[in-house]
């Protein structure tokens, strides 16, 4: 049996969970009905239930259909089944627009955490230099320590110019 409180996260990462729990949220009340909608549909044309009732459709549409002129009937929908097929060619085009449009909305909630961690990396890489400077500030101010000027810690005290990393970035695709 665990300790009372064992499972529970440090308040640093459980208030991280939570941030990416409330941005998930907002992206969840955010969809129309028509989203919610669709994203359902895509849902459940993505389960084994559903291969097996469009199996189960097909093979009984053509069971039937070959089964009729046994019977002296009329079939309504004659090999090579043209019905069928236009009836699948239709349900994969309706398929192929529920996952482009549930992807679509994927790849907004995708944006925002992409904007979301390149904002926290600044930050922290903003944070870091400030740390790196402040040590060194410390370094020097203190008669108790040696006085050793270290280039790469003054280097790492300034922070990164962010256009010239993109632009940095954007050579580099350039030339790839």
């Amino acid at each position: 049996m665990s300790e009372p409180g064992e499972n529970q996260l440090p308040p640093p990462e459980e208030q991280s969970v939570k941030a990416i729990g409330q941005l998930h949220a907002a992206h969840a009340r955010n969809a129309t009905r028509l989203e919610k909608c669709v994203e359902r549909l895509t849902r459940q044309a993505g389960t084994p239930a559903f291969l097996l009732c469009l199996t189960s459709l097909v093979l009984c549409w053509i069971a039937l259909n070959v089964a009729l002129p046994l019977t002296g009937r009329e079939p309504f929908d004659a090999a090579p089944f043209p019905w069928l097929q236009g009836a699948l060619a239709l349900s994969a085009f309706y398929v192929v627009i529920l996952i482009l449009t549930t992807q679509l909305r994927d790849d907004q909630l995708s944006s925002l955490r992409d904007q979301l961690t390149l904002e926290l990396a600044i930050l922290s890489e903003q944070k870091s230099a400030k740390i790196i400077a402040l040590l060194e500030e410390l370094r020097r101010d203190d008669p108790a320590l040696s006085n050793r000027p270290d280039d790469h810690a003054r280097t790492l005290s300034n922070q990164a110019d962010t256009q010239k990393v993109l632009d940095a970035l954007e050579e580099d695709q350039v030339h790839q």
